[in-house]
Order: C-alpha cells, then structure tokens, then sequence
C-alpha cells in the first residue's frame, strides 16, 4: 500500500488552517502532519516532521513565507520536501519572491477543494504547478515590458551552455508537460528527461522546476501569450 502524502500546514490563521485540515482529512491518501502559524514555528515543523508538502502562507509573523521556503529548501535533510505558497491577494512581488526562494508553485487560498487537492498531488509527483489565474501577473512582474531576450548576463552564460536537447525539455517543461508527456513528445525514457531536468536545475542555477517554467519566460524561451 503506497504511504500517504504527508502535509505540514503552515498559516498564521487557525480558521485557514481549520479549512484546509478539513478538506485534507477526508482524502485517504493525505495526511496532515502538523500545524504552525508563523514561518519561524513551520521551518521547526518542517525539519521534526519531515512533510513531502508544506502548504505555506506568504506573510506570516516573525519569518514571512518567502524567507521560511528557502530556508527549506536550503536544508539537505528537507530535500524531498516541497512547498506549495498559498496567498490571498493577488500580489506578484511576493509570488515571485517565492518561487525564486524554491516553492514549487502557489495556489489562492480561494482554490476549491479540487484544485488543492490536485495541487498537492502533482506537486508530490514533481509536477511544476502555477495557478493560472496568477501565472500571467507574475510573468509580467520577471519580463515586464522589454523586449524579450536574456536580461540577465549570469543567465545568458547559463543558456548558452545548454544543449539543444536540453532547450527542447526546458520548453516542454515551461508548457507544463510532464516528465511522461515530455518523454512521449521527444521519444525519450522517462530516466533520461529526469537526467536532462536534472541537468536543468543545475546548469540554470534554479531550486525548482516551477522556477523552471519564470526563467524560460525570462530569457525569451518561451513568450507570455504566444502559447509556446
């Protein structure tokens, strides 16, 4: 029997906090862990529990949310810990903040119970995930109106030490495929997209694969609104 996922929540708002176990406690595959209401409490959390997900809100007391997930991120015991941010207004210097920090992904706190749900599984499945209702803000917050091309001279350097079969995977992740459906689209194993995913996270300097999908944005892989 495959072990449950297990989820650490992380909110300075019981209520928030009384929500989500609700939803979470019905679903036989999830179990909620434990509970800390400021960044400070759920990095402790985080390394006494050892969650697979931790749903965080962005600001909280005394450690914000941002500062919190790269602390965990930062942590070579919490390297299968994955954080998804929560929030409840549509700030994109935050949400950007995160991802930059290692969440791999956010959800508005008024996300149905599908919606989490879904977000906690395909983010245990190594998934990127980016709430669509949020993915266009944050990208005009990295792009902004410049013309689309490398902005950065460090991330320059980096893309151009990429293979082609690497410029093809980052592409296909930035759309959102799969490490199947990515393996199916350019007849590769699974094995070897994880290798050149990897690869990715390295050679790009990036702490998750949702931070992935901002930098093929940023360095004109990939441009807002052209479905690529």
């Amino acid at each position: 029997m495959t072990s449950p996922i297990r989820v650490l929540l992380a909110d300075d708002q019981q209520m928030i906090r009384a929500g989500l176990r609700a939803i979470l406690d019905h679903e036989p595959d999830i179990e909620v862990v434990g509970e800390a209401d400021d960044g400070v409490d759920a990095c402790a959390a985080a390394i006494g529990l050892r969650p697979d997900i931790v749903l965080m809100d962005i600001r909280m007391p005394r450690r914000d949310g941002i500062v919190a997930t790269r602390a965990i991120r930062a942590d070579p015991q919490l390297a299968d810990c994955r954080v998804i941010a929560l929030t409840t207004f549509d700030d994109d210097e935050y949400l950007a903040g995160a991802l930059k920090a290692g969440a791999a992904g956010f959800l508005l706190k008024d996300a149905t119970p599908t919606e989490l749900l879904n977000a906690i599984k395909r983010v245990h499945a190594g998934h990127a995930l980016l709430d669509p209702s949020l993915t266009q803000q944050v990208l005009d917050q990295w792009v902004g109106q410049r013309s689309h091309r490398v902005q950065n001279a460090a991330l320059a350097s980096a893309v151009s030490r990429l293979s082609p079969r690497e410029h093809d995977v980052w592409r296909l992740v930035a759309s959102g495929a799969s490490n199947r459906e990515i393996a199916a689209a350019l007849y590769l194993t699974e094995g070897t997209v994880k290798t050149h995913v990897h690869s990715l996270l390295t050679k790009l300097d990036s702490p998750s694969r949702s931070h992935l999908v901002t930098l093929a944005y940023e360095s004109g892989l990939v441009r807002p609104g052209s479905g690529e």
